[in-house]
């Protein structure tokens, strides 16, 4: 038996393929919505013991997201996607561990030896869910940052033209040559959100296949008992690796809805200005009261 990389089509329905990590992935999004339609309809005051659970596995994550994002409003508007991201991963994971995963298909002849086509694959064993995901993650975080900064104000952290024209205008050979390396470290930084996708799907990609992979070898060799640990093993990998991509999308989120530091230093250049204003005001109106 071997592990292909790519995931293998089921059944074909004119241009449009089925894969095995496809049904894995449909199978748990429609468990997903099932339970989370009939589990809204049954939440009392009084919480039961499913409704308790949940409860406190959401209050748990929204512990953790706070100590990232420092707000629990900014929680709030980040949880629907970030747990959302967090419970698919962590629950993918585990039900590519279920019995018959990889195991239970059909023999097909594929380059002149008989191969089995499983029916179900883990789906982050598929790098088009993981990028696909990683997308979703990166521009969500820019689609936040914009309506949270503003348009111009967000991507000028990456294209930095009004900066170079404020320093052309002000005829300083000093603020045009730093805003020069500003720009070209904006460059940087907008390859590197490039790099967060690759990074994100690689990296969750990468360590599913190879934990199917290292099973697939040892069930094949000694079935049964010697698999075990590793799949033990693997189910602390499905943890780490959902929160790893919850995580870093939550930190994506927190950073790119941070105003810029240049904006920060300039509302900070007019509080004082705003403070002396307020003083000069209570001493007035203290002297007058004192005069009265």
């Amino acid at each position: 038996m071997n592990v292909p990389l790519f995931a293998e089509p089921i059944f074909q329905l004119g241009s449009f393929q089925l894969t095995n990590a496809q049904i894995n992935a449909t199978l748990l999004s429609v468990a997903l919505i099932i339970f989370a339609y009939f589990f809204r309809k049954r939440i009392k005051e009084v919480p039961g013991t499913l409704q308790a659970a949940v409860e406190m596995l959401l209050e748990t994550l929204f512990g953790y997201f706070d100590q990232v994002t420092g707000d629990r409003e900014r929680t709030k508007k980040f949880f629907p996607l970030v747990g959302t991201l967090f419970i698919f991963i962590l629950l993918s994971n585990w039900l590519g561990l279920i019995p018959g995963t990889g195991s239970i298909g059909t023999w097909q002849m594929h380059h002149g030896e008989m191969t089995l086509i499983p029916i179900l694959r883990p789906a982050n064993s598929d790098l088009n869910l993981t990028l696909a995901m990683a997308l979703i993650s990166v521009i969500a975080s820019h689609v936040f940052g914009i309506i949270s900064v503003g348009f111009f104000v967000h991507w000028n952290r990456f294209f930095q033209f009004g900066t170079i024209w404020k320093a052309v205008r002000s005829l300083n050979p000093m603020n045009i040559l730093v805003s020069l390396v500003e720009f070209v470290v904006g460059l940087i930084e907008f390859v590197s959100e490039i790099a967060k996708i690759l990074s994100l799907s690689l990296r969750l990609f990468g360590n599913i296949f190879a934990g199917e992979v290292l099973i697939t070898v040892i069930g094949s060799i000694l079935a049964f008992v010697v698999p075990l640990p590793f799949m033990a093993f693997e189910v602390i990998v499905g943890v780490v690796q959902a929160t790893v991509f919850a995580m870093l999308t939550l930190v994506y989120l927190t950073i790119l809805t941070d105003k810029p530091h240049g904006e920060e230093e300039h509302h900070e250049e007019h509080a004082p200005a705003a403070l002396d204003s307020e003083n000069l005001i209570g001493d007035e109106a203290i002297h007058n009261k004192a005069l009265a």
